[in-house]
């Protein structure tokens, strides 16, 4: 093993888990997309880091280009930390007609990020960990429009003084 590889590998435990995970999944059809979503459930901030991504091409022979190309396709996969609570915004054509794009300008504000920061990103996440905010293309909730996930809870005919009340709640029981 090269100095150059061997300073990017994860941790020995981290190592173990990713071991363990892809021995549990070893011949499966979609092994790959099953040892990624179990290694960023296992990772405190849910995301991939590069060098998970790396130790896992190693491992299981994939090349390295495949593994980032799964990685980076899928939404489900994030390769930078999350926070600890996730708000979602609808960005679809019903719920764009019916205010989402307020909606996420209202939040970010809210959690402190600029108006114009991330215009043209889907993630967010707030410096300290605690929020990250998304867009999402579609849930599939057109009835419901404008929609908003918190925390994987789906909520329908989002006002923003709804959303900003949820925030709210989500900060104070974090505090406690």
């Amino acid at each position: 093993m090269t100095n150059a590889l061997a300073t990017a590998l994860p941790r020995v435990d981290d190592q173990d888990l990713i071991d363990r995970i892809i021995g549990e999944q070893d011949g499966r059809p979609g092994a790959l997309l099953s040892i990624l979503e179990k290694l960023q459930d296992a990772n405190r901030h849910k995301y991939l880091p590069m060098e998970t991504l790396e130790y896992v091409a190693l491992r299981t022979g994939i090349p390295q280009s495949r593994v980032y190309a799964v990685a980076s396709f899928y939404a489900l996969f994030n390769l930078e930390p999350q926070g600890t609570h996730t708000v979602a915004i609808c960005r679809g054509t019903a719920c764009h007609t019916r205010g989402s794009r307020d909606l996420l300008e209202r939040v970010k504000l809210q959690l402190g990020l600029s108006a114009s920061e991330g215009a043209d990103k889907t993630s967010l996440t707030t410096p300290d960990r605690r929020f990250t905010i998304r867009t999402v293309a579609c849930f599939g909730q057109c009835a419901l429009a404008p929609v908003a996930e918190l925390d994987h809870a789906i909520r329908g005919h989002v006002s923003e003084q709804a959303l900003i009340r949820e925030v709210e709640q989500l900060r104070k029981d974090a505090g406690r």
